[in-house]
């Protein structure tokens, strides 16, 4: 049976898009989402949908729409029929010909001033109740308010209580209910357009985290470090993190550290559909490492890594959650590894969507969903070992698709699909499209990064 060991290599050029491939999903689909909507809305006995969103949890109104506010916070008014309402505060005005449905006059578009900065003019904009009855909701109505959580009870609902209470007096407080988890589910599964953008984002982000492994040195700064991701300016869907030196608090920034040798190293880089994230020891082999993390190879990063061969072995359409969740815990026992989040997740615009892993869950894993190879151990000595980025579950149907829109996309991720087989030795499957340019990529000594496991 094949076993985790050290090889060295060179990581391979898998390339990117020669040139963005933008953000560019067509009316029809957001017409088709809005279809899907409404359905679920009929079927729920749901007359109205008020979606809230802000800087931070955007990714349900960008779904429907393409719009994700900056600076500020938006509301989409849905009814059963006719075009839906965007509220949207004084510089999200400007910025709504970005969200295709408002460009082309598919979504009413309104001035909604609560939504603007502290200070800003206040004084031309209807208020809410008025535009609630124009919107004909009245004691009559049932609404629905997706906000980014679901709640232990359905009157639980994230989003601002004036706008609550507001749509609470119109309809009655018994009439207004969390419906966050029905466009949960719609938004786990991506477009071929948005596959091809999250896979251009994520050869942003491994290629910009391999020149930051490349880089690391005793002594270098942070700052100088992250500079090597050559941030390009997309939206980024979670802060971009490093420690190392003294700073040892999760998902910290840079703050001006300087690496140590022997030290604990981890940098995650994130954009929209991805996230690449790598961590383990400052150190150039297991006589760099500090006393009490001896045997971490052998002992900790090399059984994480076979846990992440068998997660891979689980990785496919049909497949359940419970599968996912019982390939890393058989493997990683809690006493060493304290595996605590689900072993991986679903990503989008937001970099958590859901997370089918889960002890005896039952959610089937579908064509089109891209998931997050996101499995985290840890230990007080040995410290962790990361394998996370992008793979995306796609069908013949969806490969065929993706093929005659972006044939060079799919030659790409071809080649990263054989490498991790026939290099690294993970039973990647043919429905599997691997997104990131590290895939499967694990040094567990940072001062030599061509020295990574592989199955043998």
């Amino acid at each position: 049976m094949a076993v985790p060991r050290l090889i060295e290599l060179d990581y391979p050029p898998f390339g990117a898009a020669a040139e963005p491939p933008g953000w560019r999903v067509p009316l029809a689909e957001y017409a088709r989402r809005l279809d899907l909507v409404r359905a679920r809305m009929e079927r729920d006995a749901l007359t109205h949908l008020a979606v809230y969103g802000d800087r931070e949890h955007f990714a349900s109104l960008a779904w429907l729409t393409g719009f994700d506010p900056r600076f500020e916070e938006a509301l989409l008014l849905i009814g059963l029929d006719g075009a839906p309402l965007m509220l949207a505060g004084n510089e999200c005005m400007g910025y709504l010909p970005a969200a295709p449905p408002a460009a082309a006059g598919l979504i009413r578009t309104e001035r909604f001033q609560c939504f603007s900065l502290p200070d800003q003019p206040r004084g031309s904009s209807r208020p809410i109740e008025e535009i609630l009855r124009g919107e004909g909701i009245d004691a009559h109505s049932q609404v629905g308010v997706a906000g980014w959580k679901t709640y232990g009870a359905p009157h639980q609902i994230d989003a601002p209580s004036y706008l609550v209470d507001a749509l609470r007096f119109a309809a009655g407080w018994e009439n207004v209910v969390n419906w966050a988890r029905p466009l949960l589910e719609f938004r786990q599964t991506a477009a071929p357009q948005e596959i091809a953008f999250f896979e251009w984002t994520n050869t942003l982000a491994s290629d910009g985290m391999a020149r930051v492994l490349r880089a690391i040195r005793p002594g270098a700064l942070d700052y100088d470090l992250l500079a090597e991701a050559r941030y390009p300016g997309v939206p980024l869907s979670a802060h971009m993190t490093l420690k190392c030196g003294a700073n040892r608090v999760s998902l910290a920034s840079a703050r001006g550290e300087r690496v140590v040798p022997g030290g604990r190293f981890s940098c995650g880089i994130a954009y929209w559909g991805a996230n690449c994230c790598r961590c383990g020891w400052v150190a150039a082999g297991p006589h760099d490492l500090p006393p009490e993390a001896a045997g971490y190879a052998e002992h900790f990063a090399a059984p994480y890594f076979e846990a992440m061969a068998a997660w891979f072995d689980a990785l496919r359409i049909g497949s359940t959650g419970a599968a996912l969740h019982d390939a890393v815990h058989a493997r990683l026992p809690w006493e060493t590894f304290h595996v605590f989040l689900n072993a991986g997740h679903l990503i989008h615009l937001d970099e958590w969507v859901t997370a089918p892993a889960s002890p005896g869950s039952t959610v089937q894993l579908q064509s089109g969903m891209v998931m997050q190879s996101d499995v985290i151990p840890s230990h007080p000595d040995f410290y962790s070992s990361r394998m996370e980025e992008g793979y995306v579950l796609a069908s013949a149907e969806l490969q065929r698709e993706l093929r005659f829109l972006f044939p060079e996309l799919t030659g790409r991720c071809l080649a990263r699909r054989g490498f991790m087989r026939a290099t690294l030795g993970l039973p990647v499957h043919d429905d599997v499209l691997p997104l990131s340019n590290l895939c499967g990529i694990v040094p567990p000594y940072l001062l030599r990064p061509g020295l990574v496991f592989a199955l043998c």
